[in-house]
């Protein structure tokens, strides 16, 4: 019987030495654990931008306070508190104080538009706003749309090394790092660094349980609506510790961690923020992690983990610093977000001459459900193996209910600490993801024999051609593989005859070209003649997320305007 199984758990044998099947939970919430951090190693460096470092004694002074101004302001528990920052470093100290008073932090994107953010404001009730003063005027035009009281910011160069914060004011302005344009006249608009100034570290401090809301983490929202994922104090320590599990070769040592995936991705507040904290390591923050600037960081402060995602991956492989960086102290790099193309793994890791762990997780999930093994066996191509205290089935697309057998695909389902009590004032969308205690991922994956599983593609993603079902991962991942592409992205499109043939979107790398038919070509080597592209556009980029994921659904979505023209 196939659903046996998954009951029976065949990951575990493929578990590092030392990984637990089952955790003994510290139950202390994120604010503790900084607390603990700080009075461990007072001294360590907790944070580096740009080389102005925060020790973790400082790191607790800054947060204290600032936990201090909220509550002068009347922040109390349960009131949310919206941080709208690149990963600076008042966005992991506004982080934590938000916590220490059992208030709900808001992380949204900066790059989302007015609309958007209306919407997640409004949705989540935020009462203030941290933000950067380039987004002054945009959010004190926003604020009478919303619950918005007061209005904190901080400049990017607040906090800059001696003698680049000199020089800040001038370059600046030339890299648009400054507002272009003065602030509007607009009251309970105050400074980051005078509300620190003012405020003593003596906090009051809310008993906090597992059970509370920590967050409202908002999906990506892309092509409708952005949901307020609910994520409690346990959902987000449980995960913290369900990672530090999985890597029990690297307790009480001291590590790098490369802070470029944005912090208002879930996969960078739990994998580079909150992840350091609980290992008192310290964090290298990039506000912009595009390949120059990560490069360079690379090579001046040399991170010893790096959490990316493909696109990060991708970006350095092609840029030409590459070669010039070296990149002998990263001990492993972790890859999640979205697949990464096989053929990019076996290239980066021969140039970097480091291992990445292929993972997977979501915004409901705090988002680590699946690795591979750190120093046992990868299998490339693959999500890897439920982490520790994770269930997971194959279940049919169907109805959802009977389990598939060992390599048949299926929806990926799963059950774990760290999965979401539901989605913020959406009801129906709530009970469609969670049934009977599982989380329906939307993804259609597989498992071997061997307990390792595989995204096969996402099930709104599926292109149903003449009958066949094609998952545009198979057909991106042949094109990765040629010489000359640097990114490739596959979506249907309508066919009165076969209902959708399959469109190719193809970014080349720097100083390559390539003609529609020789792609096709290509493509006729590798792949099933139903699988074939039937149309090829070349583009100069893909869209993408913040986090550099490329949109499938944004190309589906431009595509289909077109048409309709």
């Amino acid at each position: 019987m196939a659903e046996g199984v998954y009951a029976s758990k065949p990951w575990l044998k493929s578990y590092d030495k030392g990984v637990p099947e089952k955790i003994q939970y510290e139950e202390i919430c994120m604010p503790d654990i900084l607390d603990r951090s700080a009075a461990k190693y007072p001294d360590r460096m907790a944070l580096n931008f740009q080389g102005y470092t925060l020790t973790y004694k400082e790191l607790k002074d800054m947060v204290d306070r600032f936990a201090t101004y909220l509550a002068g302001a009347g922040i109390k528990k349960g009131d949310a508190v919206a941080i709208i920052l690149p990963n600076l470093i008042p966005c992991v100290a506004a982080y934590y104080a938000i916590h220490r008073l059992g208030a709900i932090v808001v992380l949204n994107n900066p790059l989302y538009s007015d609309r958007e953010l209306e919407h997640q404001l409004n949705d989540s009730g935020s009462k203030l706003i941290v933000t950067v003063d380039l987004l002054a005027n945009r959010m004190i035009d926003l604020r009478p749309k919303t619950q918005v009281k007061q209005i904190i910011l901080t400049s990017i160069g607040d906090y800059l090394p001696f003698p680049v914060n000199l020089l800040f004011p001038l370059v600046g302005k030339k890299k648009g790092l400054l507002p272009s344009k003065p602030m509007k006249p607009a009251n309970d608009v105050f400074k980051w660094k005078d509300c620190i100034a003012k405020s003593k570290p003596n906090p009051p401090k809310a008993k906090l349980t597992f059970d509370d809301v920590a967050m409202y983490q908002y999906t990506g929202g892309t092509t409708g609506v952005s949901k307020g994922v609910i994520l409690t104090h346990g959902n987000i320590s449980k995960q913290v510790q369900q990672i530090s599990s999985w890597f029990p070769k690297f307790h009480g040592s001291y590590n790098i961690n490369l802070g470029a995936l944005p912090f208002f991705h879930v996969f960078g507040m739990s994998c580079a923020m909150n992840f350091s904290v609980y290992q008192a390591w310290g964090d290298l923050l990039i506000p912009k992690p595009q390949p120059e600037p990560l490069l360079d960081a690379i090579r001046k402060f040399k991170p010893n983990f790096g959490a990316l995602v493909p696109t990060m991956f991708i970006g350095m492989l092609n840029h030409p610093n590459m070669k010039n960086t070296d990149m002998t102290c990263f001990k492993g790099f972790f890859s999640g977000s979205a697949p990464l193309p096989v053929e990019v793994i076996h290239d980066f890791e021969k140039t970097a001459g480091s291992v990445i762990c292929e993972g997977f997780g979501m915004t409901e999930t705090t988002p680590v459900t699946h690795t591979n093994p750190f120093e046992g066996v990868r299998k490339i191509g693959s999500i890897g193996l439920p982490v520790s205290d994770t269930e997971c089935r194959i279940v049919d697309l169907d109805k959802g209910e009977v389990d598939m057998p060992i390599g048949e695909p299926g929806e990926l389902i799963i059950r774990g600490p760290q999965v979401t009590k539901g989605y913020l004032n959406k009801p129906e969308e709530t009970a469609g993801l969670l049934r009977d205690g599982w989380c329906y991922t939307g993804d259609i994956a597989t498992m071997d024999q061997d307990g390792y599983f595989y995204i096969v593609d996402r099930k709104k993603d599926m292109i149903i051609t003449g009958g066949y079902n094609v998952y545009p991962r198979d057909v991106d991942e042949v094109y990765y593989e040629h010489p000359k592409v640097m990114e490739a992205c596959c979506i249907g499109i309508p066919d009165a005859k076969r209902g959708e043939n399959i469109k190719l979107f193809v970014v080349l790398k720097e100083g390559e070209t390539a003609t529609a038919e020789e792609l096709i070509e290509y493509g006729k080597t590798k792949l099933a003649t139903y699988k074939l592209p039937s149309e090829i556009e070349f583009r100069k980029e893909l869209p993408k997320s913040t986090v550099g994921k490329i949109l499938r659904k944004e190309l589906r979505s431009e595509e289909l305007a077109k048409r309709k023209k």
